[in-house]
């Protein structure tokens, strides 16, 4: 199947002049389109052996080079169309042509990527941005995959793609229920986007299910966090990696806020204490945190730490993977069966920190900035099992 092209003069259009349009008529599996190349000439000046305006016509260098582009215009929306490997035809490259192609998904996903990138501490953090290329990857490679296309019609997503997508992930890749929910979260929004912009009708999604995953939130026991606070490490970038954490525990901030911590994030509170007030990075929901005496000694111990003190910093933190990976050493030498990161004390600090040692879950929520009780009350669950668990101890030694 290739398409072929030649040029003919509307000899119904004459104009007042006398000239006529020329259009150019292209085939493609035995159907045809005409579309108009804006040119016009008179009949004699028309060769329609040669397909092209003669010589001695007024600017006809100029208006045969405007035919050629026409011409090499449609063929390169065709070689486009075909390394889609999308359904097309001859109406498609019309389309196209007139500047009303059918929109793409891959596409319009970049676009709101773009968008977002722009927003990137105006609303949208820049781990956000991250997690929508993330999206965009994988569903580049689902396509490439399962439809061997680079690209597919927005109005081709439907329940059938969606559910492949869901399988394809959860099957081949083994990608954790919770994180395909994120997948499909944000192709959502995607689409939603698509309908705002009128690129779309309907949202898919209407007929399909997100199934909703609890992810696993492991967390520290106090006895833990006081091992690991009491240990002495043999090198000291483990040791300043061990009072971050520790830090995290007794504040609750994430990775990303404990990192750009500053000396005005420090406030005097109606109570004449020293509060942590900082608007979280990810959500720039604001977070009043009371400066418990164990945060507050690490951050004077690190008060003229060079290596902190040369970026303005409270704490010297290092790449969120190498803390990481810093923490599984500590993990490791400790002797605790946890797979200990940043995350983990935030986690420690909403559950051993703070609602088993009764402060309200309400508080908290306040404190770790969440936007809805809903989040929190993930973590009054973990205490509720914890209970339960300390309960059946009691029973048997009864």
């Amino acid at each position: 199947m290739r398409i072929t092209t030649n040029f003919l003069l509307k000899k119904a259009k004459r104009r007042s002049d006398g000239t006529y349009p020329i259009y150019i008529r292209a085939t493609l599996d035995g159907r045809r389109i005409e579309l108009s190349t804006g040119v016009f000439v008179s009949d004699e000046s028309w060769n329609k052996t040669e397909q092209k305006i003669i010589n001695k016509y007024p600017n006809a260098k100029l208006l045969n080079n405007r035919l050629s582009k026409v011409v090499n215009k449609l063929i390169e929306i065709y070689y486009q169309l075909e390394a889609l490997g999308d359904e097309y035809d001859i109406q498609s490259i019309k389309e196209h042509f007139s500047g009303t192609p059918k929109f793409y998904l891959v596409n319009t996903f970049q676009i709101v990527i773009d968008s977002i990138e722009k927003k990137v501490g105006f609303g949208y953090s820049y781990g956000t941005y991250k997690h929508y290329k993330t999206t965009l990857k994988r569903l580049k490679l689902f396509l490439n995959d399962s439809y061997n296309k680079q690209d597919i019609s927005l109005n081709k997503i439907d329940y059938n793609f969606l559910n492949s997508f869901d399988t394809w992930l959860k099957v081949k890749h083994q990608v954790s229920g919770h994180t395909v929910g994120k997948y499909h979260k944000q192709l959502k929004k995607v689409l939603n986007d698509a309908i705002a912009l009128k690129l779309l009708d309907k949202n898919p999604y209407t007929n399909f299910r997100i199934k909703s995953y609890q992810g696993k939130r492991d967390f520290l026991t106090m006895e833990e966090v006081n091992t690991i606070e009491g240990k002495q490490f043999e090198f000291a970038r483990i040791n300043v990696v061990r009072d971050i954490f520790i830090f995290a525990c007794y504040t609750g901030l994430s990775y990303s806020d404990i990192a750009n911590l500053t000396l005005k994030h420090i406030m005097r509170g109606d109570d004449n204490e020293e509060w942590i007030v900082v608007d979280r990075k990810k959500t720039d929901n604001r977070c009043r945190i009371p400066l418990l005496p164990k945060a507050k000694c690490i951050i004077e111990k690190y008060k003229d730490y060079p290596v902190s003190n040369n970026k303005g910093r409270l704490l010297p933190v290092n790449s969120n993977q190498k803390m990481n990976a810093y923490l599984k050493e500590i993990a490791d030498i400790c002797k605790i069966n946890k797979n200990l990161s940043m995350h983990v004390a935030r986690h420690t600090f909403a559950t051993s920190v703070t609602l088993a040692n009764g402060v309200p879950i309400e508080t908290v929520s306040k404190m770790l900035g969440h936007d809805s009780l809903k989040t929190t009350q993930i973590y009054g669950k973990i205490i509720d099992s914890k209970i339960s668990k300390d309960m059946k101890k009691l029973k048997a030694l009864l």
